[in-house]
């Protein structure tokens, strides 16, 4: 009995000897960002070159999220446009952008962001960030020549604001979750709480200028989803849509429900960035259909050439030429009900293989490269239920579920207008049209609908405020990135090139800029 006393006094001596990891911890800083992607780290490095402290809470292991992953970024007005000659204006940018939209989004943040977006792109080159140049998805009549892409990525870029965040004495905290936003008696936002999911540390983080929230959206939030996107859970869609991802992926909507908690509005919370077709792969997350092996690469360009694509009910629905347009391809489908058959026979097979693709997908597998794993790819997609092959078409029908006489028919027609070189139908360019043999085999490869981003979020006022729904600020409270909401109105805005990336680095800046200057007074 005498040594159980001991050995409790001695554990209870120990236990006042050593701090309490578990106590909270108590912070103050110049701003509070929540969330470190690209607008949040944004936003950080914005604080400390001004000379303002700031402290970022991010919930994942490392820095940049899914912004790592963007190939470029919008840009009007840069030094690099002045040096290839391009003398694109915000005007011109924002009237195609507006009209895209029909007049269906904040214009005056929109415009905000584009007359910003030119010293966005001039910041990320003086801090060394190579460039590949500006590039584009469209012909050069049609392009807007705004897309600056990163010769490595957006992870090039987290990489040189994270390396002068620290340098400049920003403190950034990993695997540390806000849960929830402070506020005072009268609801203005005056800081977060936080907890270290490693090791259980909470702090109470106090913000004397103001809160950003910067945490990505909610693509990852399925509730949120069926609730908001009609896209994925509306009524006559065979199939939902599918997140294409990091691996890793924190964006479930916590900082939109924290700032709506606190009394803020949402906006355009219908609209993703839809990005299509893909193949229905079951067992590879979709975005090995972009770095995974050469088999599968090869059998999602297959699913996108200009053969034939038909519907659920084997009808043609779409110009086949136009497949690289992952938005319209999305947005064709969607009215279709989310799924899409792609049709070609061996000889279409073959010429794929020896001679490559028609069209490109993405830079990944482009015209001409020939898809020697494309036999392999189809076989495995033939096990994994997304590849059919049949003798003939009444028995690809069956496997697919289609109507055997209306694919008869979309064959029959794609035959004729190649004949004639001229599709009466949909427009697919001649080059592009080919006659299927009368013997099979013949092959189908399932596509469904993907998106990379959620394009709604808080309300917004030019000064990135978190609005109440009735247009009011939200007091201390600021909102950038993917967050933001209004911006879309019902898909993404490919001919502005680079947007989401574009827009997430601007609207962090210009919102620790209104900080500093509006809240800090400095």
């Amino acid at each position: 009995m005498r040594l159980l006393n001991k050995v409790i006094m001695v554990c209870a001596l120990l236990a006042l000897a050593v701090p309490n990891a578990f106590a909270v911890q108590k912070l103050t800083a110049d701003i509070v960002v929540v969330g470190g992607g690209l607008s949040g780290l944004s936003a950080a490095l914005t604080a400390v070159r001004s000379g303002a402290s700031v402290i970022v809470f991010e919930k994942l292991p490392g820095l940049g999220g899914a912004g790592n992953y963007p190939e470029g970024s919008t840009g009007v007005g840069t030094r690099m446009q002045a040096k290839a000659g391009y003398n694109v204006t915000v005007q011109q940018v924002f009237d195609a952008a507006i009209d895209f939209h029909h007049w269906r989004a904040n214009a005056a943040v929109l415009k905000e962001l584009l007359a910003n977006s030119g010293k966005t792109i001039d910041d990320i080159e003086d801090m060394g960030v190579e460039f590949k140049g500006i590039k584009t998805m469209f012909p050069e009549e049609k392009s807007l020549h705004i897309w600056h892409c990163y010769k490595n990525n957006g992870a090039s870029v987290v990489r040189a604001m994270q390396k002068e965040i620290y340098a400049k004495g920003g403190r950034i905290f990993l695997e540390t979750p806000v849960t929830k936003l402070m506020t005072d008696k009268s609801g203005r936002v005056t800081g977060v709480y936080a907890t270290d999911t490693a090791y259980g540390e909470k702090y109470e983080a106090t913000a004397k200028g103001g809160v950003i929230i910067a945490t990505g959206g909610f693509p990852t939030n399925k509730n949120m989803l069926k609730d908001y996107v009609s896209d994925s859970s509306g009524e006559g869609m065979l199939e939902p849509i599918f997140l294409r991802g990091p691996m890793l992926d924190g964006r479930n909507g916590d900082g939109i429900n924290m700032a709506k908690n606190a009394g803020a509005g949402l906006a355009g919370m219908q609209a993703v960035a839809g990005n299509a077709p893909y193949l229905f792969d079951k067992v590879n997350p979709l975005i090995r259909q972009f770095n995974g092996a050469d088999s599968l690469k090869q059998t999602r360009t297959a699913l996108s050439q200009p053969f034939l694509w038909v519907n659920q009910t084997g009808d043609r629905f779409y110009n086949e030429s136009q497949g690289s347009s992952f938005t319209n391809v999305y947005n064709a489908m969607t009215s279709n009900g989310g799924v899409m058959y792609s049709i070609f026979d061996e000889s279409m097979k073959q010429k794929m293989i020896t001679s490559g693709p028609l069209t490109p997908f993405n830079a990944i597998v482009v015209v001409g490269q020939k898809m020697t794993e494309l036999d392999h790819g189809i076989e495995n997609g033939i096990k994994q239920g997304y590849a059919f092959k049949a003798d003939t078409l009444d028995e690809l029908a069956k496997k697919i579920g289609v109507d055997a006489n209306h694919l008869k028919a979309s064959v029959s027609n794609v035959n004729k207008f190649a004949a004639n070189k001229k599709d009466t139908e949909w427009g697919r360019k001649p080059e592009h049209l080919f006659a299927f043999q009368d013997q099979g085999p013949y092959y189908a490869l399932k596509g469904i609908r993907a998106f990379f981003l959620t394009l709604g979020g808080v309300k917004i006022n030019t000064e990135f405020q978190a609005l109440s729904t009735h247009g009011q600020p939200v007091k201390g409270l600021y909102v950038t990135g993917q967050d933001m909401g209004g911006l879309y109105d019902s898909s993404y805005d490919l001919l502005v090139e680079g947007s989401a990336s574009g827009f997430a680095l601007t609207s962090g800046r210009l919102a620790a800029q209104n900080i500093i200057k509006n809240e800090l007074g400095r």
